[in-house]
């Protein structure tokens, strides 16, 4: 009986402990579509690193965005985006605030909290502008890909395993 009751607490305090380094460290998000093709196919499974731009902190409810350890997003990185309804994206960033960049055939700059906006906004390349807070963390790693709509024991591409990006 005791030794039952040591395993399961164990086996509890193990499972907190991967969900909590599941939800502040690292994540993995599945690329939808063919969208960012070379570079990501349908089906890849990539790891997000939440804290490459600083961990996120805040947003709703009772208290204001931020982040911990902040660093600033770099022009070509791969990032998980969060659109706010509960829907993760990858997209890659193409202008830094400041920057003049050409999108839809039209020219504008950037906005920056330097330019009086309220956020900070980075240009991506399948999104257009998105503020900073939407911003999860970078893409460093895609894990595997599985074709989508297969079974799980089928469909996974040998040559897609564990290509750091």
């Amino acid at each position: 009986m005791r030794s039952t009751l040591k395993f399961l607490l164990a086996l509890a305090v193990a499972f907190v402990v991967m969900m909590a380094f599941r939800a502040l460290v690292f994540t993995i998000y599945t690329v939808p579509g063919s969208q960012l093709e070379p570079a990501f196919k349908a089906g890849d499974r990539v790891m997000v690193n939440r804290w490459s731009y600083g961990l996120r902190t805040g947003g709703q409810g009772l208290f204001s965005y931020g982040r911990l350890c902040w660093q600033a997003v770099g022009k070509g990185d791969y990032v998980a985006v969060d659109d706010s309804i509960g829907n993760v994206s990858i997209g890659r960033c193409t202008g830094l605030p400041g920057d003049t960049v050409k999108w839809q055939e039209r020219t504008f700059i950037v906005p920056g909290k330097a330019s009086c906006a309220k956020h900070d906004y980075y240009m991506t390349d399948r999104f257009g502008l998105v503020r900073e807070e939407q911003i999860i963390g970078r893409v460093f790693l895609i894990v595997y890909n599985r074709a989508p709509g297969s079974p799980f024991w089928n469909g996974y591409d040998s040559e897609r395993l564990l290509l750091p990006r």
